[in-house]
Formats: C-alpha cells, structure tokens, sequence
C-alpha cells in the first residue's frame, strides 16, 4: 500500500506539470531500457507479462510522445529493439527525483533511521530471493 500510495503521488504530480499521461507500465518499460539494450517488443511483453501486441502499444505511445526509438537491431535484420530518446532519459532522472521527494516525505512521518532500516531490510528481503526477485509489474 505504500508503494500504491507513492506511486499514486508521483503520478498526480507529473499530471500536474502537464505531462503525457503516462502509467505504471511505462514506469517499467523505462526501467527494463535503462537496464538492456536489446530489448524487442516480445521482450517488453514477456518482461511486463503482456500480449505482444499490448507492448507494441505501450512501445507505439511511448515513441508517439517521444520517450522511445526504435533502432535497428544489431544481429536480426528483422527486428527492432527498443531505446529511451533524450527525453525518455530526462523523464526517468526526473521520475527519479519526484521519487526521492516522495521517500523525504516518508522518513518526515517516520523518521530517516527507520526509513534506512526498511530499505535495508527490503533489500536484504531482495538478496536472499534467489535471484527471484525482479522489477516488473504483479498484474
């Protein structure tokens, strides 16, 4: 719930300033591009747990506001991978940000040593997951 909450904030503040509507989903789909870059849209889709032609979509608003690029892939001739613009980059830095206002907000009701403890408890959690653990959506 308080992901739930801060996510909820984070996106109220970003339709504040205007910006596209973006969606948790497209919050993933930054994560995955900034972490690989031979991500395809069977790729996107198998990562968000989606239908193909549900990535293809997210992939197609995501390019429409100028967040994503498709570029020729480097082994398939074939296929395209997907890649965050300059805009899709300057996007995460500031989501980044929103976020890290969000947890300050959080440590003010809880105090910033219990907010060091949960993150090193969760991610102690995330360690000893077995490598189960990863950042993608649980529809």
């Amino acid at each position: 719930m308080i992901y739930r909450a801060m996510n909820d904030e984070i996106h109220d503040r970003l339709a504040a300033e205007g910006r596209e509507p973006l969606r948790p989903a497209h919050g993933y789909t930054f994560r995955l591009l900034l972490a690989r870059d031979d991500v395809t849209t069977v790729a996107l889709a198998d990562h968000l747990g989606i239908t193909k032609q549900a990535a293809s979509k997210i992939a197609a608003e995501l390019e429409t506001w100028d967040y994503l690029e498709r570029r020729p892939h480097p082994t398939d001739g074939r296929a395209r991978v997907l890649a965050l613009t300059a805009k899709g980059l300057a996007y995460v830095r500031h989501a980044d940000e929103l976020w890290g206002q969000a947890e300050d907000r959080w440590a003010a009701v809880i105090g910033p040593d219990r907010l060091d403890q949960i993150h090193a408890d969760m991610r102690a959690y995330v360690d000893a997951s077995g490598g189960r653990a990863a950042l993608r959506p649980v529809w």
